[in-house]
């Protein structure tokens, strides 16, 4: 029994000493993968970023910035010239026109104003013109006149309009007013507060005709 249990041990020594060998190889494989795991890993290459724009022949070319189209100014056309020419000149004439001489001013101040009835129901109303120290309108049904005042003989107040062709005339006791160049009375029978006054006057007190013998 003895001889078989030390027959076994005998069989056996060789695979424990082979065991014990290889069992201390085990432990120093660890480190070396905690090593391995340890170094960090190889970082991936950069990619070169994309140019934005390729440096070759074909490459886009930018237009150049176009600039602003200034308008040219025209010369002034010889019909615009003309035109403020005449307008000047007749600018000039109107100034002469309305100036008005001191004799011509003393009549203005002797003229009636306001809206005076006349015979079979028209009426006329002259109105001094603020803007021209002298001057009036003169209007009605179908008419209106700028007119001024003219230098008489007789010393009746005559107002005219001389593109319109038309007279204002007015005495003590009525006005009217006449159309030259249709050769036409337009208004007869006017009369202001003042010369409705006068009139009144006249029928009460007729003047002497010269051609009535004297009592």
């Amino acid at each position: 029994m003895k001889t078989l249990i030390a027959s076994a041990l005998m069989l056996l020594a060789p695979g424990l000493a082979l065991a014990q060998a290889a069992a201390p190889a085990q432990p120093a494989a660890k480190p070396a993968a905690k090593a391995e795991a340890a170094k960090p890993a190889p970082k991936a290459a950069a990619k070169p970023a994309p140019k934005a724009e390729a440096k070759s022949g074909t490459a886009a070319v930018k237009p150049a910035p176009k600039k602003p189209a200034v308008a040219k100014a025209e010369p002034p056309s010889s019909r615009a010239q003309l035109k403020s020419e005449a307008n000047q000149v007749a600018t000039g004439i109107m100034a002469a026109e309305a100036a008005l001489s001191p004799e011509e001013l003393a009549i203005a101040e002797r003229v009636h104003v306001g809206r005076m009835p006349c015979e079979l129901g028209a009426f006329v109303t002259v109105t001094a013109e603020p803007a021209s120290p002298g001057h009036f309108r003169v209007e009605g049904k179908g008419f209106k006149y700028f007119m001024v005042p003219v230098a008489t003989t007789t010393g009746t107040v005559r107002l005219e309009d001389a593109r319109g062709g038309a007279v204002w005339l007015q005495i003590a006791n009525k006005s009217m007013l006449m159309n030259q160049r249709l050769g036409q009375r337009l208004a007869d029978e006017c009369m202001s507060p003042e010369q409705i006054v006068v009139a009144e006057a006249i029928k009460k007190n007729p003047p002497v005709s010269v051609l009535e013998p004297l009592k």
